[in-house]
């Protein structure tokens, strides 16, 4: 009998029940054909690999991620819980020792989703890889974690909840915003004035194939991470980078994400996007699960392969081996940060967030305590076009005294203002979670 070199854990969860529209490419055959896929291959007949069940994830779960407006119930499904109680699942299986990785099949995705969430986004409702996170940090006290995301479309609702925090480093490999949704991941995009470098964008142009992936992971993400030196490594592995996808522009393989996923050795993968259903998922899925077990990927090869697959321009080498030098030094020495606030007071950050699947507009405005004895506390004043203004409260898992009396300070006023519909307090230091709705909400 065939045996794993590395025992895996897969965790499916198609969601049957939920889907954008009946025809859109956000459905359950999205798994349904990886399903069938590695049944007919007999993966689960390989010694070492193990289907598991997902958990469903509680308020508290999505609390320590997001502040989500006017609660969590207001923008998630039942599905939406338990995809990322697919990945929390994914994460008790390795660390409980149940299995050496895990990889969370599982929808709807979440990358696009942002620390302030009124709706869906990108596909997205909540961070599945950010819930994930939180949990390991509480549950299992690890604190230095590299999220590589190799989803197509820029990862900036991850970005986005991590851009304050040096103990999580983001890598994010993606179609060059200036031809694809949603516009983000520059280079320029660092992290925040107590987290500089601890962002690192990665755009690689259109038609990037397979030579242009793996040189990007040998030589930006590799060096990278060998310096950063994390507790785990988790692959956000979208697979919408593949030469058939229907809304990317890219020319990557099954065979080139089985050779990625060896290279980058992650601990836990959680799936994103990917939407050729027929033509690309199940072989790339197939890739990934036997590159994860430590098993021969060599034979994975698309049906139209031969036919649709093209070599890498020269031009496209050229253009990202150019990437290198201005990619690593992002993270070896990142430019400071020339807004920031003298320690002790608030940096502010004013965004305008498009919800491009519900159509909800939304401004905020960011305040992170600049501190030198923790990551800094936060505070998020929202207003959507659906809801009033919002207030969202973090004491970070390392909050230090000042920013823990600062933050109970604040959400006691902005409760007491009666300015806002909906306030939250997330305190991960006592590990308490706080929630006032204003009447009718």
């Amino acid at each position: 009998m065939l045996k794993a070199k590395n025992r895996l854990g897969l965790v499916f969860f198609p969601a049957y029940d939920w889907a954008i529209s009946p025809t859109h490419p956000e459905r359950e055959e999205r798994l349904l054909y990886t399903q069938d896929q590695l049944r007919e291959e007999g993966i689960f007949d390989i010694e070492g690999i193990v289907e598991l069940k997902p958990d469903i994830a509680e308020d508290e779960d999505v609390m320590r991620s997001h502040f989500c407006f006017p609660d969590v119930q207001s923008v998630v499904t039942p599905s939406h819980m338990i995809s990322a109680g697919g990945a929390l699942r994914a994460a008790r299986a390795v660390l409980d020792g149940e299995v050496d990785k895990a990889y969370a099949l599982v929808r709807p995705p979440g990358h696009h989703a942002m620390k302030s969430v009124h709706g869906n986004r990108g596909f997205c409702n909540i961070n599945n890889e950010s819930i994930m996170v939180e949990y390991i940090r509480e549950k299992y006290g690890k604190r230095r974690i590299a999220i590589v995301d190799t989803d197509c479309h820029h990862g900036d609702g991850t970005q986005d909840i991590f851009w304050h925090d040096p103990d999580v480093l983001f890598i994010s490999i993606h179609q060059d915003g200036r031809t694809l949704y949603p516009g983000s991941g520059h280079l320029r995009e660092l992290g925040g004035p107590n987290a500089r470098g601890k962002t690192i964008n990665i755009p690689l142009p259109p038609n990037t194939s397979e030579e242009g992936f793996i040189y990007t992971i040998d030589n930006m993400v590799l060096p990278i991470l060998d310096h950063f030196k994390p507790e785990i490594i988790i692959n956000s592995a979208g697979q919408d980078n593949h030469y058939t996808d229907p809304i990317t522009n890219m020319n990557f393989t099954a065979h080139g994400y089985a050779l990625l996923n060896e290279k980058l050795n992650p601990h836990i993968a959680v799936l994103e996007g990917g939407y050729s259903i027929q033509g690309a998922l199940p072989y790339v899925n197939l890739g990934i699960v036997l590159a994860m077990a430590g098993l021969d990927y060599s034979h994975v090869k698309e049906p139209d392969y031969d036919l649709n697959y093209s070599p890498q321009e020269d031009d496209i080498t050229e253009y990202i081996s150019q990437l290198k030098e201005p990619v690593l030094n992002n993270y070896f020495n990142p430019k400071p940060d020339t807004e920031r606030a003298p320690v002790g007071q608030f940096s502010i950050r004013h965004k305008n967030i498009y919800y491009d699947t519900d159509g909800i507009q939304e401004s905020q405005k960011e305040y992170i305590m600049i501190c030198n004895d923790c990551r800094g506390l936060l505070m998020i004043e929202s207003t959507a076009s659906i809801n009033p203004p919002c207030a969202g409260i973090d004491i970070p898992v390392d909050g230090c005294k000042r920013c823990q009396t600062e933050g109970y300070r604040l959400y006691e006023r902005a409760v007491k203002s009666k300015e806002y519909i909906s306030v939250q307090l997330t305190d991960r230091v006592k590990k308490e979670y706080k929630r006032v709705k204003a009447a009718g909400y």
